[in-house]
């Protein structure tokens, strides 16, 4: 195909490239301070990590002001392997008791000198922060960006005697030692795992980072979200080593009850798809208080590339394309759509929209006015087509997830209803920031956590984000509020489509200028953009993506005339003739 003009994938490093992560017990942040001596050396863990680079910075010296206390201290804060030893050293005795560096950790893209004696003030720039266990929490509140340090005489010498509790550092030392990874836990019924994004230290010391961010569990945040099932107060020694041959093992102690099998098949799932990203690691053995933790059949060694039933993205679900053409639904690979069995590919209905159910057997389709949401068999004998929707304003296209409920926005003019289809009964679901909002585009992850919804605003669209809960029959008992995704440039944008690129990702679509068209990847906390991060233009039309977040299936740019890969660029794309007006993953 040669529909587009460019396609340009860059290492967007964008001003607020995220993070460090106090997890990893404050070990490895990175960077390039003013003073202290630099030296580099060979990649601590895997061949993709690039070389560490060393920081010792120095520690007070006689006679400093109190601006140059404030202003080392900061920079004592980016030791390499990061240590806390020397910034404390600048805290008088009370203060330094009092600090808690690991409670949460700050970053910026730059920020004022610092000014003053009695009190000492600094003023961030494009600040955001972290939890403790490494997720991103958005922008720090703007009535926390200047940041204050009364300072005192401590023997003669200035002392800061009051510090925030976080690890404040620069943006740009993180994109050298910190990754975003995926902490693996469950949904609350134990059905599919539920990835949270986490940054993680890189190197050798990522496994222990890894281990010991998921032993924390999911937090309260989380609660009708997702649980673990890691026995609380569980820690291990200094690190986790690996084997030469790749094995991790972990020794853990600090639970003396007794694991039933199923609770300990589900533990070792979340230690094995979290440690799985380590590309060093092909297996894990565990070990709780010196008992070693073994399968039904008496395995002690468990690898890390075994498929799971709870794969949050469906391990058995369809990696066929779903369209219309000419009314009738298609199904296949997008160079050989053929007409599927059921109802929808032999009588034209009069439909604009689908989804299809991830085992691909059922499919919800929108009325062309939009007032209706059908649904009929994808393939097979049953020919009858049930109406689950009727009435409706403007129903946009509907989403499923892994337990089989059938999600629906009615788009009306006093704002969006969200509603969920379940043993079909439809149920309405009031989401705070999404419900009677202006929306326009939605997603729900496959493994039934995630609402996404594009809200339509005067200047320009928002994409916001709810967790969804539910007890521990899997049930739907309620939703979070709807927190932004932010994302650079965003505020005059107008976004055309959205899709999945990963269970914890999306791919947003929207128009630059004229026929020239974007599409970037997004992370669903939030966070700012990574060096792996998708950012594509292409000459248009391009109508809609179509997007899946299982890991080999690719992203397309849906054009006119077929589809343009942007995973696996030219070598994908596919031309469709005859053309399609509709055509998406499952889900």
């Amino acid at each position: 195909m040669t529909l587009f003009v460019s396609r340009v994938r860059s290492r967007r490093i964008a001003a607020a490239l995220l993070t460090c992560v106090t997890v990893v017990a404050l070990t490895g942040c990175v960077g390039l301070p003013e003073s202290g001596p630099v030296v580099e050396a060979g990649s601590e863990g895997s061949l993709d990590e690039p070389p560490a680079i060393f920081i010792d910075p120095k520690p007070p010296e006689p006679g400093e002001s109190p601006d140059q206390i404030v202003n080392d201290f900061l920079e004592a804060q980016t030791a390499t392997p990061l240590s806390t030893n020397v910034a404390r050293q600048y805290l008088t005795g009370d203060a330094d008791a009092a600090w808690d560096p690991e409670a949460e950790t700050i970053t910026y893209a730059d920020s004022s000198m610092p000014r003053g004696t009695d009190t000492v003030t600094v003023r961030l720039v494009g600040a955001d922060r972290l939890d403790s266990r490494g997720s991103f929490r958005g922008p720090l509140p703007a009535a926390r960006r200047s940041i204050d340090f009364p300072m005192e005489l401590e023997d003669g010498e200035w002392r800061i005697a009051d510090a925030p509790d976080a690890l404040i550092v620069p943006d740009s030392w993180f994109e050298q030692r910190f990754r975003q990874v995926s902490l693996y836990f469950f949904d609350p019924s134990a059905q599919v795992l539920v990835p949270e994004p986490v940054f993680v230290q890189r190197g050798e010391s990522s496994t222990t980072a890894l281990t010991e961010a998921l032993l924390r569990g999911p937090g309260p945040t989380l609660d009708d979200v997702s649980r673990s099932f890691i026995p609380p107060g569980l820690d291990f020694d200094l690190s986790v080593p690996v084997s030469k041959d790749g094995v991790a093992d972990l020794s853990l102690r600090g639970y003396s009850g007794q694991l039933t099998p199923e609770a300990s098949e589900l533990m070792i799932t979340q230690l094995v798809w979290t440690l799985s990203q380590e590309p060093t690691i092909e297996a894990i053995r565990v070990s709780i208080g010196g008992q070693q933790i073994t399968s039904a059949t008496g395995q002690s060694l468990f690898s890390v590339d075994e498929a799971s039933v709870y794969d949050p993205t469906g391990l058995d679900s369809s990696s066929l394309f779903y369209g219309l053409r000419d009314g009738l639904m298609v199904s296949g690979q997008p160079d050989a759509l053929a007409p599927v069995t059921g109802p929808m590919g032999t009588t034209e209905i009069g439909v604009r929209s689908l989804a299809v159910d991830l085992d691909a057997t059922t499919v919800a389709a929108i009325s062309s006015e939009g007032d209706q949401a059908l649904l009929a068999s994808v393939d097979g004998p049953r020919r009858r087509v049930e109406e689950v929707a009727r009435n409706a304003d403007n129903l946009l296209r509907p989403a499923w997830d892994l337990a089989d409920r059938l999600w629906l926005v009615d788009a009306t003019s006093g704002g969006a209803v969200v509603t969920y289809v379940e043993d079909g009964e439809p149920r309405e679901l009031e989401v705070s920031g999404v419900s009677h909002r202006k929306v326009t585009q939605f997603l729900v992850s496959r493994d039934g956590s995630r609402l996404v919804a594009v809200v339509r605003g005067p200047q320009g669209d928002h994409l916001v984000v709810s967790r969804l809960q539910r007890n521990d029959q899997g049930g739907i008992i309620g939703a979070t509020p709807a927190r932004p995704i932010g994302w650079e440039g965003e505020i005059s944008l107008r976004i055309r489509d959205i899709a999945w690129t990963s269970p914890t990702s999306l791919a947003v679509l929207h128009r630059v200028a004229g026929q020239i068209y974007e599409v970037r990847t997004i992370s669903v906390d939030g966070s700012p953009s990574g060096a792996d991060d998708l950012l594509t233009q292409l000459s248009g039309p391009v109508r809609a993506l179509a997007g899946s977040p299982a890991p080999l299936e690719s992203l397309y740019a849906v054009m006119d005339t077929g589809l343009d890969d942007l995973t696996r660029g030219d070598a994908g794309d596919v031309e469709i003739d005859p053309p399609v007006t509709f055509i998406d993953y499952v889900g």
